[in-house]
């Protein structure tokens, strides 16, 4: 396994600019908000799983309740610095999720963090057994997986799976569809293929709650090899 303690050790990275408001008396960042960052880059993380948080969680019987959280600290940010977060799931346990990642400022670690999650039930507080459809999409994306599935049919085959994102449009009944899928089987994204010598990808749609991950851009690349 790749070094934590370089860029290479993460696939995926939340890139943020340093704000005003998070500089203290010192003119470097304070570090309580480090873990900010790594908080922010992990709802970017659960959309790259193509994962809505909360409805998925919700879907799985359970919630995520940190344990545990570290930062080891090697150099400071400052003011308007170009940070990129990276973010990994290095261990899954029976009812944990051991997260770690890096803040980088170009090839130059700034922060390292450990963050450890228990799945529990969220009213009684009780831990449970991480699910197998999670367990299995985590590991499966740290391999280098997608986290989705693509299939391609016709407007009647695919109807039902576009109109649950969008309403249906004059050039589906004719055109050839793309639809992603994520791990709980849930609707991501859809586009068409619309018919003819000068054949365009068309109607692209990303589920609201997981927008600015590329899953509009995964679609065309899914549609585009039909057209070849």
């Amino acid at each position: 396994m790749p070094d934590s303690n370089t860029r290479a050790a993460f696939r995926f990275f939340h890139r943020l600019r340093v704000r005003w408001a998070e500089v203290d008396l010192q003119k470097i960042v304070f570090n309580p908000h480090y873990l900010m960052y790594v908080d922010t880059a992990l709802a970017d993380y659960w959309r790259a799983l193509a994962l809505p948080y909360e409805q998925s969680l919700q879907a799985m019987g359970g919630d995520l309740f940190v344990r545990k959280s570290t930062l080891e600290f090697h150099a400071s940010a400052v003011y308007d610095d170009v940070l990129d977060v990276g973010l990994r799931c290095a261990r899954i346990g029976n009812s944990s999720l051991q997260l770690v990642s890096g803040i980088f400022r170009g090839e130059e670690l700034l922060v390292g963090a450990e963050l450890v999650y228990v799945f529990a039930d969220p009213v009684a507080k009780a831990s449970l057994p991480v699910p197998q459809v999670l367990r299995d999409l985590l590991t499966r994306f740290e391999q280098g997986q997608s986290p989705v599935r693509a299939v391609h049919g016709d407007w009647h085959s695919l109807r039902e799976a576009v109109c649950s994102l969008r309403p249906t449009e004059e050039r589906d009944a004719t055109a050839q569809h793309c639809v992603l899928y994520n791990a709980l089987n849930e609707v991501v994204a859809c586009g068409r293929l619309s018919p003819g010598r000068q054949a365009q990808v068309e109607g692209l749609f990303v589920s609201p709650l997981l927008r600015g991950a590329g899953w509009s851009r995964a679609v065309r690349q899914h549609l585009m090899p039909v057209n070849a």
